[in-house]
This record gives structure tokens, C-alpha cells and sequence, in this order.
């Protein structure tokens, strides 16, 4: 029994390996999302600009945004940090619930 628990666990090194994968995924996906935005800005060559974002800090969040569409991108950065918070939860339920009890 004990040498199937131990076939099992998987150690901590690959948790890491995958966490910075995903880190820089993640952040390349950003970046290139960033980059077509200012492509298309720039080959359009007017229009009107908009932006919308969030702060958090700890968990409340900051909404601000400016430009004629900012009312759209505000209230769209509002669920995108309501639903955040709700995901925050689910994962920290869900961790508790697979800690080993010592």
C-alpha cells in the first residue's frame, strides 16, 4: 500500500516546470494580443480610442477606464473581476479539500 502512494506522488519540481509554462504562455498571449491591437491602431489610422482595466488589491478591485466606450469596458471589467473572485473561492475550496490530514 505504501509503495502505491509513493508511485503516485509526483514531485514538487514538475508542479514548478508546469506553473512557469503556463506563466509564460500566458504572458505571451498578452503580449501578442498587445501587439495586434497596436497594429490594427496604427493601420486604420484614426478612430476612437478606449481603454478599461483593473487593480487588485488583495481582493478589491479598482475599475477605471476612459473614452466614449469606457462605460462598456468598465462594466466588462467588473465581471471579469467578480468572476475572478468567484474562481479564487472554488480553487481554495477545492485545495482544502485535498490537503492531507496530518
Amino acid at each position: 500500500m505504501k509503495e502505491v502512494a509513493e508511485k503516485e506522488k509526483i514531485p514538487e519540481t514538475f508542479w514548478f516546470k508546469r506553473f512557469l509554462t503556463l506563466f509564460f504562455v500566458g504572458f505571451l498571449i498578452i503580449l501578442l494580443g498587445v501587439a495586434f491591437l497596436v497594429a490594427a491602431v496604427l493601420l486604420s489610422g484614426g478612430g476612437n480610442t478606449s481603454f478599461g482595466g483593473v487593480i487588485f488589491i488583495w481582493f478589491f478591485p479598482i475599475v477605471f477606464g476612459a473614452g466614449p466606450e469606457a462605460h462598456w469596458l468598465i462594466l466588462f471589467a467588473i465581471i471579469l473581476a467578480v468572476l475572478g473572485i468567484i474562481i479564487l473561492f472554488i480553487m481554495r475550496k477545492a485545495a482544502r479539500r485535498t490537503e492531507p490530514l496530518s
